[in-house]
């Protein structure tokens, strides 16, 4: 880490104090994912960010739903929707706020609000934890959703197959992906994934309606005790954080697309993030509440698993979530790459090229399969993470900065809203990783390793 730390210190001096930077420099910014194209267009923000937002999280809704109860369930989402698309617009507006400079990575606009050094020591570690945590549930997921795919295409005459082998397949997809070099050229892979999302979130209220309100459904809170009841709440606003998580690669996104003082990338990022935010509530809303409506309080922790007819439509769902997680996890790892490949080439001097590409991505993939292997206690890894990590970069660290930055008079509107931010968001931030690690725990007991 300290290394990392360093580089990105080094790589902020040279950026900002308007030094001419060398033609190795610039050939390296040319070479790095996140700075080596700009020509994106404005719907390219919009599908970038559904496939950030729609993932994992909104199949675990139902789950998270049935640990909060009807009256808090829907607080909590309708709050956390409204919180994040306000953090999501401060840091787009932040993007470009120094003239004639862009903050292409969240740690460079950390190290603006808060110091080049303690922005970095600040940011980077939730922002890896962020992004490693994401490839490793997505990890799980994928690998979960082609053994459900496999056992409802074949229940009756095909052998059972551990889930362990499915998560190496789904990884394998990755050592071929991850050596696409930037965001630009996996945009393709991400409408895929944003049109998937936005499919199987479809079937899934949808075969639930179906399915209509299942016989002595209960709504009443899934533990028999009050603490399990607590821990189990708690563990649920992790869930719900997990869902909103596009923000930590908001601002790669954005470095995407071109800039000019006449056409700032703000006004066409907005316009993206603003359509990505419909698709979220019409992904989420109907999802979670449909689904607690028929299974109530026995809804499994991934809806598709309590959806068993229609097989064909719910093999097909299965198939399109791993296609959607395919593009999630390429754009979460795109900002992992970046980081790994600054320090190397930058710190430690590796000529850049195919080989170091080759070497640093496909250890990457290999080390995320490996621990979603060893854990896939997928709710609960949903609920650690979830208010862990996404809690400070979704929920109140922008607000933060926007205090840090634009200095809103006391009392006024913007203070008092990014305060109730912050609050809110510490709060989550401290209790649903308890919750979460309980969870854990709890499913570790009965657990076989590598089974």
């Amino acid at each position: 880490m300290e290394s990392a730390v360093q580089a990105y210190e080094t790589n902020y001096a040279n950026g900002s104090a308007g030094k001419q930077r060398s033609e190795r420099e610039k050939a390296i910014d040319e070479w790095l994912p996140i700075t080596s194209s700009r020509n994106a267009k404005w719907w390219y923000s919009a599908f970038h960010n559904v496939t950030a937002m729609v993932g994992a999280g909104v199949l675990s809704l139902p789950y998270a739903m049935s640990e909060l109860g009807w009256g808090p369930g829907i607080a909590v989402l309708v709050l956390s929707w409204i919180i994040t698309l306000y953090t999501l617009w401060q840091m787009v507006e932040m993007h470009e706020m120094v003239p004639g400079k862009r903050f292409d990575r969240y740690h460079e606009l950390g190290q603006h609000a808060f110091g080049e050094q303690l922005g970095l020591y600040i940011v980077v570690p939730q922002q890896l934890v962020v992004e490693v945590g994401v490839c490793i549930v997505y990890m799980v997921t994928g690998g979960r959703s082609l053994k459900k795919f496999h056992d409802t295409v074949c229940s009756d005459h095909c052998k059972s197959i551990r889930l362990t082998y499915f998560i190496m397949i789904f990884a394998s997809v990755h050592l071929v992906l991850s050596q696409l070099p930037n965001f630009n050229s996996i945009s393709g892979v991400s409408l895929a994934a944003a049109v998937m999302s936005l499919s199987y979130s479809t079937i899934a209220w949808g075969a639930s309606v179906e399915k209509g309100k299942q016989e002595g459904v209960e709504y009443s809170y899934r533990a028999h005790s009050t603490a399990g009841n607590v821990f189990n709440f708690l563990s649920a606003l992790g869930d719900v954080a997990f869902a909103y998580a596009g923000h930590n690669v908001v601002l790669e996104i954005q470095a995407t697309i071109p800039s000019t003082p006449e056409k700032p990338s703000k006004k066409p990022m907005w316009r993206g993030v603003v359509l990505a935010y419909i698709i979220v509530a019409l992904c989420y809303f109907p999802v979670a509440l449909v689904g607690y409506w028929a299974f109530g309080k026995t809804v499994e922790d991934n809806i598709l698993i309590s959806l068993d007819k229609p097989r064909w439509l719910i093999a097909m769902a299965n198939m399109m979530v791993v296609v959607h997680v395919i593009g999630s996890y390429q754009i979460y790892a795109m900002p992992v790459f970046d980081m790994m490949e600054t320090v190397l080439v930058k710190r430690l001097h590796f000529p850049p090229g195919f080989t170091l590409r080759l070497i640093t991505r496909s250890t990457y993939v290999a080390l995320t399969m490996f621990i979603g292997i060893t854990f896939p206690f997928f709710g609960g890894l949903l609920g650690f993470f979830g208010g862990f990590a996404f809690a400070p970069t979704t929920y109140f660290l922008p607000c933060v900065m926007w205090l840090a930055l634009y200095k809103p008079k006391r009392f006024s509107l913007s203070w008092i809203t990014n305060w109730i931010c912050i609050v809110l968001g510490l709060l989550l931030m401290i209790l649903s990783p308890i919750g979460g690690l309980r969870q854990i725990i709890i499913q570790a007991k009965t657990y076989q390793f590598y089974s």
